[in-house]
C-alpha cells in the first residue's frame, strides 16, 4: 500500500500525449455506445446480475470483482462491468475455446437496440486497431501487413468491456477506481467520458512512482499497448502501466481490448533481436497468458473475500 509521503510525493498533473488521426472514424457510434452503456448500468442489480459473467468471461461483472494490484489495494475495483467478446458460430472447431464462444446479452425488450449498438461498435473497434497495428508493424521495420496474418489477427480475441465507476479513490487507504496494472494483449482502445481518473506511469520501475492524468480529448480514443507487444517488441514497446482514481464523480470508459488468435505464439519479433539484443521474454501461447492473468486477478479478490 503507498504510504501518505509516498501519495504526496508522486506529483500528479495531465500527461501530454501523441494525438494520430485516423481518417473516417465513426464518431456518432462511440456516442451511441455511451448512451447504450450508461442505460445498462442504470438497471436495477437484479436485471444486471441475469446476465452475469460465464465461464468464457462474458457479461456483467459487479463491484469489487478485481483486484489487479493486491499489494496495495484492501479492497476490489470500485467498478463494475460487461464484457462482450468475438463470437464464433457453434460449427466452428473452436467454439469451445476459453476465449471465443457466445455472449449473453440482455433482454431486448429491456434494452432496445442495445445489442445492434455493441455489435457496431465492436466491429468499428476492431478495425481501428488493425489501422494502428500497421502502424506500428512498420516502426518495428515489419511490413505493414505482418499482424493481419492468419496466426495472428484474422481471427483475435477481441473483448469490448463497459465500465461504471462510482466513489471516491484514496491510495493512502488502498482505495481505487482501479488498482495499477498493465493490459494483457496486444493493444487497447479506450472510448470515455471527460471526467478526469485515467492514470499512467511512465516508468514503473521509479521510487517513488510518478502517476500523471490522461486528459479527455473530444472525438479522440485513448491507445494502450499491452503486455503482448512489450514481448513482440522485445521491450522495444513498454505495456502501459495505469490506474483509475476517482474523485466521488460517477464515470464511464468503454475499453476495447485485443488479442492475438487463441493458439498465436507470443515471441520476440525477428526484427527486434540480435546477438547483441537477445529476447528478454519467455515465449507463450496467446491463451494460455490471458488465461493465467485472469486467474491472478480473480485469485486475488477470492483471497482478499476470504480475509475480509
Amino acid at each position: 500500500m503507498e504510504t501518505k509521503t509516498q501519495v504526496e510525493d508522486s506529483i500528479i498533473q495531465e500527461s501530454l500525449l501523441t494525438c494520430i488521426d485516423l481518417a473516417n472514424s465513426d464518431h456518432q457510434s462511440v456516442l451511441s455506445l455511451k448512451q447504450q452503456s450508461k442505460n445498462f448500468f442504470a438497471l436495477p442489480l437484479e436485471e444486471k446480475m441475469e446476465v452475469l459473467k460465464n465461464e468464457k468471461h462474458r457479461g456483467y461483472t459487479p463491484f469489487y470483482d478485481q483486484i489487479p494490484d493486491p499489494e496495495n489495494q484492501v479492497q476490489g475495483d470500485h467498478k463494475e462491468g460487461y464484457y462482450i467478446g468475438s463470437e464464433v458460430p457453434r460449427d466452428d472447431p473452436q467454439w469451445d475455446y476459453p476465449f471465443y464462444g457466445p455472449n449473453p446479452w440482455p433482454d431486448p425488450d429491456v434494452l432496445p437496440g442495445w445489442r445492434e449498438t455493441m455489435e457496431k461498435y465492436h466491429q468499428e473497434a476492431l478495425r481501428v486497431c488493425k489501422a494502428i497495428a500497421k502502424l506500428l508493424a512498420l516502426a518495428l521495420d515489419l511490413d505493414a501487413d505482418y499482424f493481419d496474418s492468419p496466426e495472428m489477427l484474422r481471427k483475435p480475441i477481441s473483448t469490448l468491456r463497459l465500465l461504471h465507476y462510482e466513489g471516491k479513490s484514496d491510495p493512502s487507504k488502498g482505495i481505487y477506481g482501479t488498482g495499477a496494472h498493465s493490459d494483457y494483449g496486444m493493444m487497447t482502445l479506450i472510448a470515455t467520458d471527460d471526467v478526469l481518473g485515467l492514470q499512467i506511469c511512465k516508468d514503473r520501475n521509479a521510487k517513488p512512482q510518478k502517476w500523471e492524468y490522461v486528459p479527455s480529448i473530444e472525438g479522440a480514443l485513448v491507445v494502450n499497448l499491452g503486455d503482448m507487444m512489450q514481448c513482440w517488441s522485445n521491450g522495444l514497446f513498454r505495456s502501459t502501466m495505469h490506474r483509475v482514481i476517482l474523485n466521488d464523480q460517477n464515470r464511464y470508459s468503454i475499453p476495447f481490448f485485443l488479442e492475438p488468435n487463441h493458439d498465436c505464439i507470443i515471441e520476440c519479433l525477428p526484427t527486434c533481436q540480435s546477438e547483441s539484443n537477445l529476447p528478454k521474454y519467455p515465449a507463450i501461447k496467446c491463451s494460455t497468458y490471458l488465461t493465467q492473468r485472469y486467474e491472478e486477478v480473480h485469485a486475488n479478490f477470492r483471497s482478499y473475500e476470504k480475509h475480509a
